[in-house]
């Protein structure tokens, strides 16, 4: 067999330099963070339930850490994570049944799922804490 050790132009792959971030690309990383985070917060509900399910010391004991400062905004994140990663969900959807491609309204809805992100997460916190 003979080898070809003629150099071939191959074309250049675009790095992170090159890429100009836009609306429509950001959300697609956060919508990979958040799905990555969501893991993350869903050991801390079994966790929460496990200990409801283990007995009132262990329980008060886990719901103590979920009450400080570090477990509220930890459980924040988590529920922003979930309903950014909903919202993305239902643009994926939107997406496969062929709605949204034009890039003007993707870029519109990439900006508006972040800001409905945000006051939908303080949405679902205050009315939690007015139902308290």
């Amino acid at each position: 067999m003979s080898q070809d050790t003629t150099p071939r132009a191959r074309p250049l792959s675009p790095h992170l330099q090159i890429y100009k971030p836009i609306p429509t690309m950001m959300m697609s990383i956060a919508h990979r963070i958040t799905g990555a985070g969501l893991y993350f917060g869903t050991l801390l509900v079994a966790w929460w339930l496990i200990a409801a399910a283990s007995g009132e010391a262990y329980f008060d004991w886990v719901n103590a850490i979920f009450g400080s400062f570090i477990g509220r905004l930890v459980l924040f994140g988590f529920t922003w994570a979930l309903i950014h990663h909903l919202l993305g969900g239902v643009k994926h959807l939107a997406w496969d049944l062929g709605y949204g491609f034009e890039k003007n309204f993707a870029t519109r809805i990439a900006r508006l799922q972040i800001v409905a992100s945000v006051v939908l997460t303080f949405a679902v916190w205050i009315i939690g804490y007015m139902a308290r």
